[in-house]
């Protein structure tokens, strides 16, 4: 076979391909079956070659013919988004969102979740270089009475859970910031969970701002919480907002991308 040939026959079954995968993408919830003729329009092909990449889907078993008419998504696509959801965990889903609002604001970014009264920094993104220090490193266990992070993954537990929690665990003073008493932290908690997102200053590293929303699952609980963390002193009240929506938007794609993984 002959360079061009070659070069031809790749650029063909390319083409082949794309075009599969468009026939693919024109399913959505309000159209779950798709006719010879749309995928004509579609791809802009007479029916009858449209009609033969319909077989050689339905023959791959991407789709099957449709008891209504048309054709619908076959088992083979079922299996697929199964194996999808099965290679997807909360830090996959996470970690992107992360890095984009590090590279927005330029600040440490955290990915926390709570298992009882223990706080695990599961994932945190930094910039290239960055040579700021902070108490939060990956797989670092964080106290749960101190910080935006732990007292958000906190905030939406019973009253009496919450109670019982705080009275359970050392509640250890970092700074003159750091609260203590479980009745103000039970205030602060609810605080937290009016305003929808934490933040602290001062509390675990003197001279850090910490900001964090969270990530509720498909029952309404908190199963992680996004947060930034930053040097308060270089934050003004405009940034401060506008990390504030972008992390209560973060928490929400991440919570959405999970339910879809979730099934």
């Amino acid at each position: 076979m002959s360079v061009e040939a070659s070069a031809s026959g790749y650029r063909d079954r390319n083409s082949t391909a794309d075009r599969a995968l468009t026939i693919l993408e024109m399913f959505h919830e309000s159209h779950l079956a798709i006719s010879a003729t749309e995928v004509a329009e579609e791809l802009s092909v007479a029916r009858s070659t449209a009609y033969r990449y319909l077989q050689s889907l339905v023959s791959r078993g991407f789709l099957e013919e449709s008891p209504g008419g048309g054709f619908r998504l076959g088992l083979r696509v079922i299996g697929l988004s199964r194996l999808a959801r099965k290679s997807y965990g909360l830090s996959d889903v996470a970690l992107p969102i992360m890095r984009e609002l590090c590279e927005r604001f330029g600040y440490t970014v955290l990915l926390t979740r709570r298992a009882g009264a223990t706080v695990t920094c599961l994932e945190r993104e930094i910039l290239p270089g960055q040579l700021i220090r902070l108490s939060y490193e990956r797989g670092s266990l964080l106290p749960l009475t101190a910080g935006a992070s732990a007292l958000t993954l906190l905030a939406w537990t019973p009253e009496d859970e919450a109670r019982k929690l705080l009275e359970s665990v050392e509640r250890p003073r970092f700074t003159e910031h750091t609260l203590t008493d479980v009745g103000e932290l039970l205030k602060r908690l609810g605080r937290i969970r009016e305003a929808g997102y934490g933040i602290s200053r001062d509390e675990v590293d003197f001279g850090a701002i910490g900001i964090a929303a969270p990530i509720f699952d498909q029952r309404g609980e908190v199963v992680a919480a996004l947060s930034i963390v930053a040097l308060g002193g270089r934050v003004d009240e405009q940034t401060t907002a506008e990390m504030i929506t972008a992390l209560q938007e973060a928490g929400r794609e991440v919570a959405k991308t999970l339910t879809l993984v979730e099934g």
